[in-house]
């Protein structure tokens, strides 16, 4: 299939140092194997660059699973479009089904956590929505603090590095 290049980046972040701390090379790999449009050069860099595994340049900032799709789709669309079950959520729902109150998603035909495992269970006309995975305000502050950390000793091993003369190139020039 074919993601958008904001959508690759929200999904890189959310993999690896935004929510789930996986290593860069999984998420290249599955889109590697997954995307029609994968570039070999272009994917690898990306993740790379969205893990920041390779360079440190904006650490600090990380992607939102909810609030970078409120900021481009208001209103819902995708959502509805590729998650039916969650069509009848207003608005105000439709990012965060989990933090709907009971009335809301019962008269949305809505519950959260795992369908039954039996189909005889399952209730007609009832969608089941798994909960998060991770609460994103709790976990991207804990791995934007391992970012800090590993940031910090990377600028002193580069010092460090410097003031034994390992940082300095010679000169291979005979002039």
């Amino acid at each position: 299939g074919w993601i958008h290049h904001l959508g690759r980046h929200a999904v890189a972040c959310f993999l690896t140092r935004g929510d789930l701390w996986q290593p860069w090379e999984k998420g290249q790999l599955h889109f590697e194997e997954e995307l029609l449009d994968a570039d070999y050069a272009l994917n690898g860099f990306n993740w790379l660059w969205l893990s920041c595994s390779g360079f440190f340049y904006q650490y600090f900032r990380c992607y939102s699973p909810v609030a970078f799709q409120k900021k481009n789709d208001k209103g819902g669309a995708y959502i509805r479009k590729w998650l039916p079950q969650l069509k009848r959520l207003p608005e105000k729902y439709i990012y965060e089904p989990w933090k709907a109150p009971v009335g809301v998603l019962r008269e949305a035909g809505i519950k959260l956590g795992k369908a039954p495992a039996s189909a005889g269970v399952m209730e007609a006309g009832v969608n089941y929505y798994p909960r998060p995975i991770v609460d994103h305000a709790i976990v991207s502050k804990e791995n934007m603090e391992k970012m800090s950390k590993a940031y910090d000793l990377h600028k002193e091993r580069l010092v460090a590095a410097a003031k034994s003369g390992g940082g300095k190139r010679k000169s291979t020039s005979s002039s």
